[in-house]
């Protein structure tokens, strides 16, 4: 399997010991956590398996992954089966890509009240599509949105913002009709931010109101019901960015996208550049330039790099990938059926996954195993050993070896 020049686990193995030094006492376990498992993860550490080529023989040690979601080396594989399953929710015609973002002023509340304020970023941004959706005046029907959070920009500062990706239209209120936007309109966007700034804000206080926020450093004062009201109240003459990007082309576009925005970490691997003595030199984009100009480079110490990197750890057990409406879990199937029936669409007939339910935790694994690189053939797991452990004997190339999977 090819090797990244350069990845993230080598900046948290040269240089993480020292920062885990330096700023003991004020590492949170999950912090800690994530930098073992990116440091580990496909090493001896983790244990890890034997496999060889069906067709020519050929062997290869493969060391498991610490499948932590904000590893960059595992989210390939998670990506892909989200997507097959997201693939048969696919309704016909255009899709809409909408974002909305927290403004300055919050993302330091965000970041010391992650869960909180995530959660409501999630609840208020869905609130206000559904129900701005729904109103006669603009669309006038239950729609749907599939919602991922992000907490970073390209450079890794914290910038918390949300992506929705809408279908084009919806179900009439009494249920009897699809309802299609305007050719290339979903909803104003200049009404959503109002609802959404509206909503946020009252949110936050009453969150604040119930002692649900936690305030440190800089940020102390807030304690102080008069000085967080006073915090907000700029806000609530300050437009908020809400923006609808131009609608997809299909649903083939869609699951393209998503499949670029899902499973999304801080940074990946392939944006880094060079570890050396001026730092850690990695690819990002300034979108305050346009065209050619907008791809840049930029050089951090090894400690704020790992620093920034550490600022989008989430809660344990927080969902970052959240369905609404018509797309809620709870009545998807039933929805997206109700939805084709309406437009006229025939439903497909697909074979059930093959994965998951049942199956060997072998075969789902190779389902992303990466074929033989001498024939292109398909690699069976002939032996597995434990953490920390090592295979009976070196991987053999003898062409012709057959083995069965253990």
């Amino acid at each position: 399997m090819r090797r990244q020049k350069l990845e993230v686990a080598d900046i948290f193995h040269r240089h993480g010991a020292a920062w885990r030094r330096a700023n003991a006492g004020h590492v949170s376990l999950g912090q800690l956590q994530v930098i073992s498992a990116v440091e580990n993860c496909r090493s001896a550490v983790l244990g890890g398996h034997v496999e060889r080529c069906e067709d020519c023989g050929h062997s290869r040690i493969a060391y498991n992954s610490c499948r932590n979601r904000h590893c960059p080396k595992c989210q390939g594989a998670a990506a892909k089966d989200w997507l097959a399953a997201r693939e048969a929710d696919l309704l016909p015609g255009g899709y809409f890509h909408l974002v909305f973002t927290l403004p300055a002023e919050i993302a330091p509340i965000a970041y010391q009240n992650k869960a909180v304020v995530y959660d409501l970023l999630f609840r208020t941004a869905a609130e206000t599509l559904l129900t701005i959706a729904a109103d006669p005046r603009h669309l006038g029907a239950r729609i749907g949105a599939t919602a991922v959070l992000h907490s970073w920009g390209s450079a890794m500062t914290h910038h918390p913002h949300l992506h929705m990706i809408v279908p084009g239209g919806g179900i009439s209120l009494d249920g009897k009709r699809w309802v299609a936007c305007r050719p290339g309109f979903l909803v104003s966007v200049r009404v959503l931010s109002r609802l959404f700034r509206r909503l946020f804000l009252a949110g936050l206080a009453d969150a604040h109101a119930a002692g649900r926020l936690a305030f440190f450093g800089e940020l102390d004062s807030l304690r102080n019901r008069a000085a967080f009201t006073a915090h907000l109240a700029p806000l609530k003459r300050k437009n908020w960015f809400v923006y609808a990007k131009p609608p997809f082309a299909g649903p083939q576009a869609v699951l393209a996208y998503l499949a670029r925005y899902t499973h999304r970490v801080a940074i990946s691997n392939s944006r880094l550049l060079a570890l050396d003595e001026r730092g850690v030199t990695f690819r990002y984009k300034d979108y305050r330039r346009d065209g050619r100009a907008r791809p840049r480079t930029m050089t951090l110490a090894p400690t704020e790099f790992i620093r920034r990197f550490l600022l989008h750890i989430l809660p344990k057990g927080f969902h970052r990938i959240r369905h609404y409406g018509l797309l809620a879990s709870a009545t998807c199937k039933a929805n997206i059926a109700r939805a084709r029936e309406l437009i006229a669409m025939p439903v497909p007939v697909t074979d059930p996954p093959a994965e998951h339910d049942g199956a060997d935790p072998a075969a789902v694994a190779a389902d992303h195993r990466p074929p033989c690189p001498c024939c292109g053939g398909r690699m069976i797991i002939v032996e597995t050993f434990e953490r920390c452990g090592a295979p009976r004997a070196p991987p053999s190339s003898d062409v012709g070896v057959r083995s069965a999977t253990p």
